[in-house]
C-alpha cells in the first residue's frame, strides 16, 4: 500500500471552532497522520490554487549605502543613507556608526546589494521603520567579513538585536553562525502596535571594543492569524499539561524561524513565494530515516504552489 505525504512549513499557527479546539494554518485544514517505512520522491500534478499576497509593507534596507539598487533577483533595495532609513544615534555618542564597504566583495553568486556595505559602530544606534500596525517578518541580513577601520569580526562583533520590546538577538556573533562567503539571515515574527518599529543594534558590553553591524534589513507584512491565535480563540490544549489548560500564540510574542524545509521538492527562493518572501530548503540534510508524516490541506496565502508539487511517497507493506 503507497500513501501520499504532502510538504509542510514547520511554523504553526492554531485556530479552533467554538466548542472543539484544533489545529489551524490560517483558517483550516485537514490533518491525517500516516507511518511509512520507505520513501520515494514522485511528482503530482495538480492545481492549488494558491493566491498571491500583497504585503502592505514591503520595506527593504541596504544598510551603508547611499544609493538605491537592485539585487540579483531584481528585489529593490534603498539605501540607508538617503534620509528615510537613516539611523538614529544619541547626541552626545562620541562613536558615531560608519557605512563600510567590505574588504574583499560578496562572491558573484551572493552579488554585491545588500551585502558589499554594512552599516558598523562601536556604539547603539536605531532604525526607526514607519510602517502600519500589524503582523511583520523581520530579516536581519549579515555577511560576517572584514570591514575597514573594524577589527575581526568573529572576534569583535558580539551585539544585541531589540525590535521593540522583544530581544531578537542577545551576544550575537553571525561569524559563529554564518558558512564562509554566504549570507547569514535570521528571520523573526512580531507584532507591530503603532506607526514606528524601532530596531536598536548595541554593542555587548563584556568585549573590550565590541561593535555592531548589519548589512541589510527587511520588514515585510503578512497576513492577519497566519502564526498568530486570533483573539477570539480559545487555544488548543497542551499534551501533557492539566485539563482544561490551553496554548495560545499572542500578539505579545516573538517568534524565530528556525528551518523552512521543502518536503520531497526543490529549493525555493524568496521571488518565487506567495508574495511573502519567504524561503524553503530542501529536505536532503535533514532526512535520514523515514518516520510517521502528515498530510495537509492548507488555504491560500500559507506556501507557493511549488511546494505542493511534488510529495515524499512512502511505502508501508503489509
Amino acid at each position: 500500500m503507497h500513501l501520499l505525504s504532502l510538504p509542510l512549513c514547520f511554523s504553526l499557527a492554531m485556530e479552533s471552532p467554538t466548542k472543539t479546539p484544533t489545529f489551524s494554518l490560517q483558517n483550516s485544514f485537514l490533518c491525517l497522520f500516516f507511518f511509512f517505512s520507505q520513501y520515494l520522491v514522485v511528482p503530482v500534478t495538480a492545481d492549488f490554487n494558491v493566491t498571491s499576497y500583497y504585503p502592505t509593507d514591503d520595506i527593504t534596507i541596504d544598510c551603508g549605502s547611499s544609493t538605491n539598487a537592485h539585487s540579483l533577483d531584481e528585489r529593490s533595495w534603498v539605501g540607508d543613507g538617503n534620509g528615510k532609513f537613516s539611523p538614529i544615534e544619541p547626541e552626545n555618542n562620541k562613536n558615531k556608526s560608519s557605512a563600510a564597504k567590505a574588504v574583499s566583495p560578496p562572491p558573484s553568486s551572493v552579488g554585491n546589494v545588500p551585502y558589499s556595505t554594512a552599516r558598523l559602530s562601536y556604539s547603539q544606534f536605531t532604525y526607526s521603520i514607519p510602517l502600519t500596525s500589524g503582523p511583520k517578518f523581520i530579516r536581519l541580513h549579515f555577511y560576517p567579513t572584514s570591514y575597514l577601520s573594524f577589527d575581526d569580526p568573529s572576534k569583535k562583533a558580539f551585539f544585541f538585536v531589540q525590535a521593540g520590546p522583544f530581544t531578537l538577538l542577545r551576544n550575537f556573533n553571525a561569524s559563529l553562525h554564518a558558512v564562509p562567503k554566504v549570507p547569514l539571515i535570521k528571520e523573526f515574527c512580531t507584532n507591530v502596535e503603532g506607526q514606528r518599529l524601532n530596531l536598536i543594534f548595541t554593542p555587548s558590553p563584556d568585549i573590550t571594543d565590541s561593535y555592531a553591524f548589519i548589512n541589510a534589513i527587511e520588514v515585510v507584512s503578512m497576513p492577519t492569524n497566519l502564526y498568530y491565535t486570533p483573539e477570539s480563540d480559545e487555544g488548543v490544549p497542551f499534551l501533557g499539561q492539566a485539563q482544561g489548560s490551553l496554548y495560545t500564540v499572542g500578539n505579545n510574542t516573538a517568534l524565530e524561524m528556525l528551518y523552512r524545509v521543502n518536503v520531497g521538492g526543490r529549493e525555493i527562493l524568496p521571488g518565487d513565494d506567495t508574495g511573502m518572501f519567504r524561503s524553503w530548503l530542501t529536505d536532503d540534510a535533514y532526512l535520514t530515516i523515514a518516520k510517521p508524516s502528515v498530510f495537509l490541506l492548507i488555504s491560500v496565502f500559507i506556501s507557493p504552489s511549488a511546494v505542493y508539487h511534488r510529495t515524499l511517497l512512502r511505502g508501508m507493506f503489509i
